[in-house]
């Protein structure tokens, strides 16, 4: 059966709870009591005289402790018999539909069907009903945890805008901290509805190049055409003044979508070019959108849309969006085509910008004048602070200095030729994990770790590549990656960068090391995992300081410059969900490079989840310049890739390492105290 996405079997979760001390019965079953909104129930019949909340808090903990997020019963309901049938089987129909812990409350701040004594404050109900709109549900618990409901952390940028908008303040940080409705809160701040973070216009004006517009510059290519497309199905029915009143509202809310840019000149931050922000006004959306009559295949007139759209950007005039409207006639569905320029967005910020286009057009739509939420901070602020940021974070250098400075045996047969390879000359590998591989990578292994999707990806690929290099004579089992990262970390008090569009990105290296070449057994895997764990644990604020040392500070770029470059990328772009109505994002392969940019790696790895009818997918595209690698070597090494991560699947391991504590233990002294847990 399927919940929020995942396969569960209910056996599977009843046989761990029934495990439980002070357990003597136990039931799972999947309940659907409000349309769409499946739920994981747990029914337990007490051993004793323990009351029924204290007995089913602990079958809850107990069950976190073992099972992975996905396969926690969101309640859990003592009965003092389980219902049987005349033949003695379970009587699921006679099964109680389940109260939701401290009451819910559904979008609007209602109470949820099933309810118990609801919120307790005004701040709670509110809370609860942004909860329940963000994840999409009916109505939430105000016990009930974000994460356990389906969130992730970009669902939590989100959170942090819409309750900010309601008055709640608090960060993204906090919704890891405190995950429940009654928790956050307890921690959050009040403001007015709307109140905006910074005086109005303080985005508008001279911009600081950030470290990634550096390391754009630094590439010594053009940037015209760089850039992000996104397709969505639209009804046909759009209206191009309503959508042009819409993208009106869109480029005078989000600054960077009027940047100007003379050149990578103005990236450089030695004064030279003009990168600045005019004020609201100054592009005009009529000029961005076109309205194309199509008939034929999607596919290709998506392309071409695309590559006009492309074409057409010219940071330097300001004009760094363009939107195409295809318009299939009446009673189908078209597709709009936006472009943006990469200095303008990021993978986020079409999270942002997407809901609050569809938003504006449907306030055009019914004849009203489209108003968006404010942005608390702006993307000039921003760039400022991080100017700033860069004078405190010396202490760092040295860590930096060690990871970059140590050994990297070539993967190509030569190196980079920046006049050679350039991104037309770039091949591309595009390989799939199904489902069954795809979710434990997901769900069961990390949370076997106490970690992230990430540190899975990681050690695969690092054994993966330790094991490649061992069958071309190389020795070592440590690997130099770039990695790359959303950017948005709370450096500073008072930022709130949950409604802030623009180009986030942060690269920084790392040096992972699984002490391995192979995956066969579990101890293997167990240390392996561990060990890559505790390397990416141990970069500070997800490496944002690198960029700062390397392109804002003087004295330490010149020290990091000189030193070896990573000769790999990797990008995990996190999950997609596609559907099958109007403004949904339509899945297409559109590039977004000039053709004549060298390339900055020998390879190239970027990952997506697709979640689709039958399940997650893990898609990996792998990309070099051609004559660095040949096909077969590329090819050979994804595979590898692949295998090492079915080996990490394929063996039960996990357990904590230092950093999931709060007392100062190593791994040895953490896996005595496992195994003798274990063995008791």
């Amino acid at each position: 059966m399927k919940v929020r996405g995942f396969r569960i079997e209910p056996g599977e979760v009843e046989a761990v709870l029934a495990r439980c001390p002070g357990v003597a019965g136990v039931a799972v079953v999947v309940r659907e009591d409000r349309p769409g909104d499946r739920r994981l129930v747990a029914y337990v019949v007490p051993a004793g005289t323990e009351s029924g909340a204290r007995l089913a808090a602990e079958v809850r903990g107990f069950a976190a402790e073992r099972l992975p997020e996905y396969m926690v019963p969101s309640a859990v309901v003592v009965l003092e018999a389980l219902p049987l049938t005349g033949n003695g089987k379970l009587d699921r129909a006679a099964l109680p539909v389940p109260r939701v812990a401290g009451g819910a409350v559904g979008p609007g701040g209602e109470a949820g069907p099933g309810s118990g004594a609801g919120p307790a404050s005004v701040r709670e109900a509110v809370l609860a009903g942004v909860f329940a709109e963000v994840l999409g549900v009916g109505s939430v618990g105000v016990e009930e945890g974000f994460f356990d409901l389906g969130g992730d952390s970009i669902l939590a940028i989100r959170l942090v805008a819409r309750a900010r908008e309601a008055g709640v303040v608090f960060s993204p940080r906090e919704v890891f901290r405190h995950q429940s409705v009654r928790a956050l809160a307890a921690v959050a701040a009040e403001e007015a509805a709307g109140a905006v973070g910074e005086p109005e216009g303080a985005g508008i004006g001279p911009v600081d190049p950030t470290p990634i517009m550096h390391w754009l510059a630094g590439r010594d290519g053009p940037i015209g055409g760089f850039s992000q497309t996104v397709v969505l199905r639209v009804p046909p029915e759009l209206g191009l003044e309503a959508l042009t009143a819409g993208l009106q509202a869109v480029l005078d809310r989000h600054d960077a979508l009027r940047l100007v840019c003379s050149g990578a000149e103005a990236l450089r931050g030695d004064g030279r070019g003009v990168l600045e922000v005019p004020p609201p006004g100054s592009v005009r959306a009529d000029e961005c959108v076109r309205r194309v009559e199509v008939a034929g295949e999607w596919s290709r007139v998506v392309a071409e849309a695309a590559a006009r759209s492309r074409a057409e950007l010219d940071p330097a005039a300001g004009r760094m969006v363009r939107v195409a409207w295809l318009d299939a006639g009446p009673g189908v569905s078209g597709r709009l085509v936006v472009t943006v320029h990469h200095l303008s967005v990021d993978g986020v910020s079409w999270r942002i910008l997407l809901p609050d286009l569809f938003a504006a057009w449907e306030a055009a739509r019914r004849g009203e004048a489209p108003v968006l939420p404010a942005v608390p901070t702006s993307f000039r602020t921003w760039a400022r602070m991080l100017r700033d940021e860069a004078r405190t974070r010396t202490g760092e250098l040295d860590d930096w200095i060690d990871i970059l400075d140590g050994p990297d045996p070539r993967i190509g047969h030569r190196p980079l030729d920046p006049d050679k390879d350039t991104v037309a000359t770039v091949r591309t590998l595009r390989l799939t994990l199904p489902p069954e591989r795809t979710e434990p990578l997901l769900t069961t292994v990390p949370a076997a770790f106490h970690g992230r999707a990430l540190d899975v990806l990681l050690t695969g690929l690092t054994l993966a590549v330790a094991h490649w290099r061992r069958k071309r004579g190389g020795r070592g089992t440590s690997v130099l990656l770039h990695l790359e990262g959303h950017g948005r970390e709370e450096i500073a008090g008072g930022v709130d960068l949950s409604r802030t569009v623009g180009w986030f990105t942060t690269l920084y290296p790392v040096r992972l090391d699984a002490g391995a070449t192979a995956w066969t057994d579990g101890r293997t895997v167990t240390r392996a995992v561990k060990q890559v764990k505790e390397q990416l644990r141990a970069v500070p604020d997800n490496g944002i300081g690198y960029g700062l040392l390397r392109h804002l500070a003087l004295e330490s770029a010149a020290e990091l410059d000189g030193l070896p470059r990573p000769q790999i990328v990797f990008n995990h772009l996190g999950r997609v969900a596609t559907g099958e109505g109007d403004w949904n994002v339509v899945p297409a392969e559109l590039g977004g490079h000039d053709p004549e940019m060298p390339v900055a790696h020998v390879l190239e790895i970027n990952t997506t989840v697709h979640d689709r009818p039958d399940g997650p997918h893990l898609e990996a595209v792998w990309s070099w310049p051609d004559g660095v690698l040949t096909e077969a070597e590329a090819e050979e090494l994804a595979g590898t890739w692949f295998d090492a991560l079915g080996g990490l699947v394929a063996h039960d391991s996990g357990g904590h390492t230092p950093s999931d504590l709060l007392v100062e233990l190593d791994q040895d002294e953490i896996d005595r105290i496992q195994t003798a847990w274990e063995d008791r």
